[in-house]
C-alpha cells in the first residue's frame, strides 16, 4: 500500500540502535535515565567533563539514535542520507576535551528509550517534551544544577527544541539555557516538497498516517515558534542540501529574536553530510558555546 509506505517514511522510527559506547572514545560516562512530562522513559549517556558548563545534545529522529546513524539495517536506503556511519559521540569527545560535560539521550521510541503511547515521529511536536525533560534533568543533577547549558539540536531535534520554546514554558524560563546550536531544521512540508512526489503520493500519505496512526502533519510546524527562541542561536545550514528548502531555513533565521549567526556549509549533497561535518570541525561549536556560556 503506498499510503503506509510513504507514511513508513515520514513518521515510523525505523532501526536506530545505540551502536557506539562513550568508553571506545576514551570518554568517562555515566548511564543515565530520567522521565518526560508525558512519562515516557527518556535514556542516555552524561559523558563526563567539567561539572560547570554542560551540552544537551537532541539527535535527528526516525532512524537515528544518540550515538549517531548506522547504515546497518537500512537496506537501499542506507546510502540515502549519507555514504558512511555518523558518530556523534566525534562532537562528544571534543566537547569534554574543552571542558564541557555531555548530555546525550535518546528522543522517545528511539533507541533504548521508551516507546511513545502513539509510537510514531510527530515531527518535534510530541519530541519537545523530551528536551524539556532533558533540561529539567541538567538543572536539578545533584553535580550540575549550576552549570549552565547549551543546546546541540539536529535537525528534528532542533524542530523539537523549537516547539519546546513555543510550548513549555519550563524551558523558555530556565535562565541556565545560554546557547543554542540548530543543525539543519526541517518541516515536514519542506521535506515531501523537496522529495518531488506527485502530489496523490502525498495525500496517500497523509492520509495513512490520520487515519490509522493518528499523526496530522500537515498544519504541524515550529515555524510560528522560533520567534520564542531566547537564547543566542547559531543556525548551520548546508546549502546542497536535496532534502530542504533553503527559503524556509532563511526564514527560521530571520524570525530568531536574538542573537544569531548562518553559517552556510558548502558541503558534499547529502543531507547527512552536515551532520558528520560537525564532528569533524569543533572550532565553530566550541566558539559558539565558549561565547555564551
Amino acid at each position: 500500500m503506498i499510503g503506509k509506505y510513504i507514511s513508513d517514511l515520514m513518521v515510523k522510527p525505523g532501526k536506530s540502535p545505540v551502536f557506539d559506547n562513550p568508553r571506545d572514545y576514551g570518554l568517562e560516562y555515566e548511564d543515565v535515565v530520567f522521565k518526560s512530562s508525558d512519562g515516557i522513559e527518556l535514556s542516555g549517556w552524561l559523558v563526563k567533563g567539567g561539572k560547570d558548563k554542560v551540552i544537551i545534545q537532541s539527535h535527528f529522529g526516525v532512524q537515528c539514535s544518540r550515538s549517531g546513524y548506522t547504515q546497518e539495517g537500512k537496506g537501499m536506503m542506507k546510502n540515502a542520507l549519507w555514504n558512511s556511519n555518523i558518530h556523534f559521540l566525534e562532537q562528544a569527545k571534543y566537547l569534554v576535551n574543552a571542558g564541557y560535560s555531555v548530555l546525550m539521550y535518546d528522543l522517545r521510541s528511539h533507541g533504548k528509550s521508551g516507546q511513545a503511547k502513539t509510537p510514531w515521529v510527530t515531527w518535534g511536536k510530541d519530541e519537545r517534551k523530551d528536551v524539556a525533560a532533558a533540561v529539567h534533568f541538567i538543572s536539578n543533577h545533584k553535580e550540575l544544577r549550576d552549570a549552565s547549558i547549551g543546546l546541540l539540536s539536529f535537525c528534528m531535534g532542533a524542530g523539537s527544541t523549537t516547539f519546546a520554546y513555543g510550548m513549555e514554558k519550563e524551558l523558555k524560563a530556565n535562565k541556565k539555557v545560554k546557547a543554542l546550536i540548530a543543525v539543519q531544521p526541517l518541516t515536514y512540508d519542506y521535506f515531501v516538497k523537496a522529495m518531488e512526489l506527485p502530489q496523490f503520493v502525498i495525500n496517500a500519505g497523509n492520509k495513512y498516517n490520520k487515519q490509522k496512526r493518528n499523526v496530522d502533519l500537515t498544519g504541524e510546524s515550529f515555524l510560528p515558534y522560533v520567534k520564542d527562541v531566547s537564547v543566542p542561536t547559531l543556525l548551520i545550514q548546508n546549502k546542497n542540501d536535496p532534502m530542504t528548502n533553503l527559503d524556509m531555513v532563511k526564514q527560521y533565521f530571520s524570525d530568531l529574536p536574538s542573537e544569531k549567526e548562518m553559517l552556510w556549509l558548502d558541503i558534499e549533497k547529502k543531507r547527512g553530510a552536515a551532520y558528520a561535518w560537525v564532528g569533524k570541525h569543533p572550532e565553530k561549536i566550541i566558539g559558539w558555546f565558549n561565547k555564551y556560556l
